[in-house]
């Protein structure tokens, strides 16, 4: 459904996506995967037709974005990080309004509103203005105005970004629940090394405008368990900064991140590593509570593939023309 073939974005000289190639099958839910400015919503706003691509190319259902950009647009919806939803109008004058831009037949569209906000339960909220929203109701809002025109790609940007927990598990599901009852295709961004986790068929990892890995969740943890390295975490009730110092300059050990006062994680290579990493740390005189040799998780991944933690380049400055989707302007 989505070819991805070498796309790449330059503004000025900085490549904001360099070289990207990826497929999507039909019926899929596949994650871009990294930090913010790693390039993952500018890839999105190309295959949207919202950018041209420097170099490279890409089809959605066999279009061309660049040639066939007409053509693409009849086949997606697109959930922004930003909500495009006007704040003065009514449930369902928003979605009115949006599926008049999709000149749909107004028996047609009066089903299909009534329709989708019963699907996210929103009903009884439908004739009161967006703007009195909570942010979770306004997301599931943003998400169906992207399903008005029945979609067969659905790309999501960080659509659960800034909500809170309950909020954020109710849009995962729905996401669970287009992707399976409509067999909707669906592209999503996300920083969130778990929401991936629990969504995707297949991710790629992005940092610096690169794919860095690329496969499904399970293969891609099963990278570090074949790469002879080693998780643990350590509760150490005695841990000064001399002594995660001494455990970083380990030359077994390629990570240490300290997680409250008394929390180790470490990663390291090697068959001794957790003989070397354990012998150092009882030889300081330090006192572990607790030891355990974990399995790999996502930003595990993450870590081994870019040899930093994803935190660690999420603030790095990017151009602002491609940090997010425009805002609409108002209405007047």
């Amino acid at each position: 459904m989505i070819e991805v073939k070498n796309l790449t974005k330059m503004f000025k000289d900085f490549v904001a996506v360099d070289s990207v190639s990826f497929n999507v099958k039909k019926g899929e839910i596949f994650g871009l995967l990294g930090p913010n400015g790693a390039g993952k919503s500018t890839t999105i706003r190309m295959l949207c037709t919202l950018s041209r691509p420097t170099k490279g190319t890409a089809t959605i259902g066999g279009y061309d974005i660049v040639k066939n950009d007409t053509d693409v647009r009849k086949l997606i919806g697109i959930v922004s990080e930003k909500m495009i939803m006007y704040n003065r109008l009514t449930a369902k004058e928003n979605l009115s309004f949006f599926g008049k831009l999709f000149n749909l037949p107004k028996n047609v569209l009066n089903k299909r509103t009534d329709d989708l906000l019963e699907l996210v339960q929103l009903t009884k909220w439908k004739n009161s203005q967006v703007g009195t929203f909570s942010t979770g109701m306004r997301q599931r809002m943003n998400v169906i105005r992207a399903l008005l025109n029945m979609p067969q790609v659905l790309f999501l940007d960080e659509p659960t970004l800034g909500l809170d927990p309950q909020s954020t598990v109710e849009i995962r599901e729905f996401i669970k629940k287009v992707n399976q009852e409509n067999k909707t295709t669906i592209l999503i961004t996300t920083h969130m090394m778990g929401e991936a986790d629990l969504l995707c068929d297949h991710i790629g990892i992005m940092d610096h405008g690169k794919i860095v890995a690329l496969d499904t969740s399970t293969n891609l943890k099963k990278m570090i368990s074949g790469a002879n390295t080693t998780i643990l975490t350590l509760e150490i009730s005695n841990l000064t900064p001399e002594l995660v110092t001494m455990v970083r300059a380990l030359e077994c050990v390629e990570a240490v991140s300290q997680e409250n006062s008394n929390h180790l994680k470490i990663h390291a290579h090697g068959d001794d590593a957790f003989d070397t990493i354990i012998d150092a740390i009882r030889a300081s005189k330090a006192k572990i509570d607790s030891i355990q040799n974990i399995q790999p998780t996502l930003e595990d991944v993450f870590l081994h593939v870019t040899g930093h933690e994803v935190r660690d380049s999420a603030d790095q400055k990017i151009p602002m023309e491609h940090r997010r989707f425009a805002a609409p302007s108002r209405v007047r």
